[in-house]
């Protein structure tokens, strides 16, 4: 997978669903020679931000998930329809633990919905 790519992917916001995100999540990073510690933290995040997003997401509505491919970075993006959107607070355990797992956390709120933005960047990476 080459540098500028845009995968999405839509499930519905459901625990149930999430070992497809994951999967995706894995398989997007693997292609980008992440080493298996960086999939993993990936993965774990995913999986947090989802934890946090689910609870105020709408009955019966979607988790739309954007991976955004950069040249030396992936940047995820999960997006809830809520019927009162709040982003995450910055100061819990999962905003720490999405810290810890990525380069950059960033949430924001778009009318009825929430998103959670997740960078990581390629360890090892040198640009050309």
């Amino acid at each position: 997978m080459s540098a500028d790519h845009h995968v999405t992917l839509t499930i519905p916001a459901d625990g149930a669903y999430l070992s497809i995100l994951r999967t995706a999540t894995a398989g997007v990073a693997a292609r980008l020679d992440f080493t298996l510690d960086g999939i993993e933290d990936l993965r774990m995040a995913v999986d947090e931000a989802c934890a946090l997003l689910l609870p105020q997401s709408k009955a019966e509505s979607n988790l739309h998930c954007a991976f955004d491919v950069g040249e030396s970075s992936l940047t995820i993006a999960v997006t809830a329809e809520s019927l009162s959107p709040k982003p995450p607070r910055r100061d819990g355990f999962a905003w720490t633990v999405l810290t810890a797992l990525t380069t950059d956390v960033d949430a924001s709120v778009d009318g009825s919905s929430v998103t959670l933005r997740l960078t990581r960047e390629r360890e090892g990476y040198e640009l050309p």
